[in-house]
């Protein structure tokens, strides 16, 4: 069922006022997911388990987050999608906040559910956002800046996070985020236009988009191990710096600041640019980099590999949310459910392969393992790419046969 939709808002200062509550949305969301980077180890040691196990923060909201992407969608199909956004950041807020007061580990991990239930069904709707909030040509400039929110994430998010619980402990961190999510929704609340759902999407129609969409398909397969290496590694970023690079502990938060800027960059470089080709340089870019980090034991080679490693991955949101956008834009919504679903999986896989390769081989097993599959990512880019190539020679061989079959054969 197809309902109206209002037009752009006509004030441009509205209509980007918009888009800045959206991407402080995301930068609230991704923050409240990838907190526990920063805090693995005082987390872990604080509530008595050790790093792989510690991993389960990451691991857990992943796969609800996987879940819920889908079914937030189309669970909310006729409601008014600012509405079902303040609803989920909301939810965010109450999360993080459960995980400040949580007495031990098995409760955080259940608050951690509240947090991936929020995080994909925000995540599925936003990333659709920039096409109902600014003109058509302003899309790619309004998408940009808001996946330069999980850019900004790593910037400010996950750095202040790191830095408040080095202070004043963890707890006060999840507070601060939670706080932060308080804010996040005022703001959605009075700067967000009315945004009833263009269509409802069924259950049916995931599967089916999967089937008739060979571009869908490639771009949630590429998204999987893209973002599966990138989080095998990510998860355990901050035991990787101190345990192979020999990383002191007060340089981890400047080194992550220095992660989240170059990715802010990388963001707003790939932003503009063909998906298809930009994925490509970035699971190639990261396949070289992973391996080095786990090789180097060095601090400043550390350090610079962290900051070219922010900047090759900050592109891949935005990346891969073009390339669904521009594959399927007559099912935006479904086909941002699907990417969603298989980013927030992989998030949980690669937490889940790297806590393995952690306890079971060494800490420097974890980037290790994520640069194989950043490899597989850019291999499946590449042949995607060449079988795409030759359907399209091969129809227009049959269309250049056809044009001379249907001439005269004097002329020909």
């Amino acid at each position: 069922m197809t309902t109206s939709v209002p037009p752009t808002p006509a004030s441009p200062l509205r209509a980007w006022s918009a888009v800045l509550a959206a991407s402080l949305s995301i930068f609230c969301a991704i923050t409240s997911e990838l907190l526990p980077v920063g805090l693995l180890t005082p987390m872990g040691a604080d509530l008595e388990v050790s790093d792989g196990t510690a991993g389960l923060m990451m691991t857990v909201p992943g796969l609800v987050a996987a879940v819920s992407a889908p079914l937030v969608t189309v669970a909310t199909g006729r409601v008014d999608r600012r509405l079902t956004l303040c609803l989920l950041i909301a939810l965010m807020a109450a999360a993080n906040l459960a995980v400040a007061l949580a007495p031990n580990f098995p409760v955080v991990l259940a608050a951690r559910v509240l947090t991936g239930v929020s995080v994909g069904g925000f995540w599925a709707i936003v990333g659709g956002l920039a096409m109902r909030l600014v003109p058509e040509h302003q899309v790619g400039r309004a998408m940009a800046v808001i996946f330069g929110g999980t850019s900004a994430a790593s910037v400010l998010g996950v750095p202040a996070g790191t830095l408040i619980g080095d202070v004043s402990g963890w707890r006060a961190a999840f507070a601060a985020v939670g706080g932060l999510a308080l804010l996040t929704l005022l703001a959605l609340a009075l700067l967000l236009p009315a945004l009833p759902p263009r269509r409802a999407v069924t259950f049916a129609e995931l599967p089916s988009l999967l089937r008739r969409h060979a571009g869908v398909r490639a771009g949630v397969i590429v998204t999987f191990l893209l973002v599966t290496g990138q989080f095998t590694a990510y998860t355990f970023v901050r035991p990787v710096l101190q345990d192979v690079s020999g990383v002191a502990v007060g340089v981890i938060s400047p080194l992550l600041l220095g992660y989240g800027l170059a990715g802010l960059a990388g963001n707003f470089l790939s932003g503009p640019r063909e998906a298809r080709r930009t994925l490509l340089v970035i699971s190639l870019a990261l396949t070289a980099v992973l391996p080095l980090l786990a090789l180097l034991a060095n601090p400043v080679a550390g350090g610079a590999l962290v900051v070219l490693w922010g900047l090759a991955f900050g592109g891949v949101s935005v990346s891969v949310q073009n390339w669904m956008n521009q594959t399927a834009p007559e099912a935006a919504e479904a086909a941002s459910s699907l990417m969603v679903a298989m980013f927030c999986l992989a998030i949980a896989v690669g937490a889940v392969i790297g806590g393995f390769a952690v306890d079971g081989i060494a800490v420097a097993a974890a980037p290790a393992s994520g640069a194989v599959l950043t490899l597989l990512a850019a291999v499946t880019i590449l042949v995607t790419r060449r079988a795409r190539s030759g359907r399209v020679e091969s129809a227009q061989v049959g269309r250049n046969r056809d044009t001379l079959q249907g001439e005269d054969p004097a002329r020909v």
